[in-house]
């Protein structure tokens, strides 16, 4: 069985119906069923087009006259103007008027997309850029781009990290300052809040890592993982030799996940000066615990050297067991802590 699907656009008159696109299909494999990615893209691509073509015309038709006279502005030229988006990239024709002489201006011509077209790529595409190149390299990022998306064009890179770093400053712009302490009030506000949600546990560590172009300098990273008792973790990192507001950063990740200044948060560090500083004065029943597992190792050195003694030493005329008592010692610290 053979049959044909079309998908029309027409205005609300009827008038001007224009075929998006029209696709043929034989029932006679499991690879006819359904709609393949090739047509997915060439119907999204399509559509696309249509939608943001009477978007446009229809914001060039509300902004043709001057809004002290109501004067028609003269047209002067246009130029071509590239929106990408996430189903193409799209390219049509920006006018420039001039300007109405009715009131003064700066300028004699004026280009009114850019009024709308803030930028030439619009947010969904820059959040998914920024979501992928987050959790995989600019280069996979882009290849996942060419193949589940419809774009026409090869995406490079270099593109994809440019937009991530756009957006991150953006996103550092509305940052707040940062400050010595984030506990605002006292206990008796503290004691009016709601009831505050489940406690939080807050994971962090640091560690170092070599740059780049010089193998011999490294930089300090922090790392961690907030995990609510009830909603979702969430994960954060810095460059601690570079971040100039790193307490700031950490509070804004709590505060997302609804953090109360009087709800309870442990702390689990290796005790790090960095580490250490960062969590303090961040919330008032705040806990801090060290890390077991960092703890154990510097025993476990401790350990080692200890099994290096020799099992006695002399005192002018009596000798002392040294390497036995000390591992008890040792022992008794492990237990004890």
């Amino acid at each position: 069985m053979k049959f044909k699907i079309q998908l029309v656009t027409q205005t609300e008159t009827g008038e001007d119906i224009q075929e998006l696109a029209c696709l043929e299909r034989e029932t006679e494999g499991l690879e006819e069923i359904g709609i393949s990615l090739a047509e997915v893209k060439a119907l999204l691509t399509s559509l696309q087009k249509q939608v943001v073509g009477q978007q446009i015309a229809a914001y060039l038709t509300a902004q043709h006259r001057c809004p002290h006279c109501a004067q028609a502005f003269r047209h002067k030229d246009q130029h071509p103007v590239v929106f990408r988006t996430l189903f193409g990239n799209l390219e049509f024709p920006s006018p420039r008027w001039f300007q109405c002489d009715c009131q003064p201006h700066e300028t004699r011509t004026f280009s009114p997309l850019t009024d709308l077209l803030t930028e030439h790529c619009s947010p969904g595409r820059l959040y998914l850029e920024t979501k992928w190149a987050s959790l995989v390299s600019f280069d996979l990022a882009a290849q996942l781009f060419e193949d589940v998306l419809p774009i026409e064009t090869r995406i490079h890179a270099t593109s994809i990290r440019n937009h991530l770093q756009r957006v991150a400053k953006r996103a550092e712009a509305g940052l707040g300052e940062e400050q010595f302490s984030f506990i605002d009030g006292c206990q008796r506000e503290w004691a009016a809040l709601p009831r505050p949600p489940a406690p939080i546990t807050v994971g962090i560590d640091g560690g170092y890592v070599r740059k780049r172009d010089d193998k011999k300098t490294y930089f300090e990273v922090i790392v961690g993982k907030s995990i609510p008792e009830e909603g979702v973790s969430k994960c954060f990192g810095l460059v601690q030799s570079y971040d100039d507001k790193p307490k700031r950063r950490l509070f804004e990740v709590l505060k997302g996940q609804g953090m109360q200044l009087n709800q309870q948060i442990t702390f689990f560090s290796d005790g790090g000066d960095t580490v250490r500083n960062l969590q303090l004065y961040l919330n008032p029943e705040a806990e801090h615990l060290l890390d077991w597992f960092h703890v154990t190792m510097r025993l476990t050195v401790l350990n080692q050297t200890a099994k290096g003694l020799p099992k006695t030493f002399d005192d002018e005329d009596q000798q002392y067991e040294l390497r036995e008592p000390t591992l008890k010692v040792l022992e008794s610290i492990k237990w004890y802590l």
